[in-house]
Order: structure tokens, then sequence, then C-alpha cells
């Protein structure tokens, strides 16, 4: 039934949505912000320019540069020790890569991009990674999943998406694709996705993709 499958990488393959909610927490407290849960929440599943205009917005007289740095700074240190994989992530995404064609979608920049993926043992399965440097418009536009079915050479119609965010699942359901959403840190409205599934497995179950 599908030619690709395309995942997402950030909360949807590895768990690194909770480390970037704790490590941004820490450093909004450190410029006097400490009530920023929703925000952070917000800005689940957009890309890093997207993100920094929101967070402006909340707070004006921000010094977004030193926010970015000790962000940043925290988010790798507990990347380095603390980067789980999400269960089956492994096992799903290496025993695909034999018969489809894989793409990572993500609205990361391609260097942390590239780095998560090593680290967690998937980089080898992927036929072609598509990051935010490689677009114009981000998640939740579709070109991003678009891309990817065009470097692939496959038909939208005929790619499965795995996706965690609203924006991520908007994107692919928008580029024609069969959407699998599996919620991270934020319950999934459904709008966007054909199946909301509790785990990787089940909906890769569901789309009769993994037994």
């Amino acid at each position: 039934m599908f030619d690709a499958v395309f995942f997402d990488l950030d909360g949807t393959l590895v768990d690194s949505e909770r480390l970037t909610v704790q490590t941004g927490a820490a450093a909004f407290a450190a410029q006097g912000h400490s009530d920023v849960e929703d925000l952070l929440h917000a800005l689940v599943g957009i890309d890093q320019v997207t993100s920094a205009g929101m967070i402006l917005s909340r707070f004006p007289g921000l010094d977004l540069d030193r926010l970015n740095s000790t962000w940043q700074t925290a988010f790798l240190a507990a990347q380095a020790v603390d980067l789980l994989l999400k269960p089956g992530a492994s096992e799903i995404v290496h025993g695909l890569r034999n018969s489809h064609a894989l793409a990572l979608v993500t609205s990361s920049r391609r260097d942390p991009a590239e780095v998560r993926l090593v680290q967690a043992g998937l980089r080898p399965a992927f036929h072609a990674v598509i990051t935010r440097d490689d677009v114009t418009a981000p998640k939740p536009h579709p070109e991003p999943y678009l891309l990817a079915a065009s470097t692939l050479g496959v038909d939208p119609a005929r790619c499965l998406v795995f996706e965690d965010s609203e924006p991520g699942a908007e994107a692919a359901f928008a580029a024609g694709m069969t959407v699998v959403q599996v919620p991270d840190i934020i319950p999934a409205s459904g709008r966007f996705a054909h199946h909301v599934a509790r785990s990787l497995a089940d909906g890769a179950r569901w789309a009769g993709v993994w037994s």
C-alpha cells in the first residue's frame, strides 16, 4: 500500500521533546520567567526561526541570544547522557529499511538532527534526511514532506508518515499523505491524522507495515 515511510525525529523517534522542555524552562528561569509551560508546549514541532518570533512576542525585552545559548548548552549536555529512543523506534525503522524508502523529515537544523540520528543509531536506515535547512516553508507547511517525496521519487499519496506534533501532522496531511500521529507531551487533536496511535508499533500495525 505504501512505497515510502517518513518519520519526524523529535518526539517521534527520540525522546528529545522532554529534554527540550526541561532545559528550556531552566533557561527562561535564568532570565526571571518561570511561568512558561504553555509557551514551551506551543513551541513543540515549530522550527527555530518561528519559535524565536513567538518567544519575543511573549517577552519583547528578553535577551534571545543569551536564552538560546543557555538553552542549547543545557540541552546538548542532557542529550549526551539521556537521549532515549521511543519504544519500538529502532526495530521499526531498521525493519522497514529493506521494504520501503525511508526519509526523516524534521524542523530541526541539519547538523543537530544528524547528531541525534547518529547518537540514536538510526542514521544508516534513512535514504533521505529533510531538515529546516532544505526548505523555505517549514512545518506546518507541506513543503518538507513534498520535498521528501520528490527526493525519493514517490507519489505523496503512497507515503505513510509518523508524527507526534500538530504542526507536523498538519504538514503531512496537507501533502496528501497518510498520517499516523503518536502524541508525545502534547495530546493530539486528531484533526490531521488518519490514525492516532498509542505507540509507533500500534501505528505501524494499523498501517499494515509492521506485524
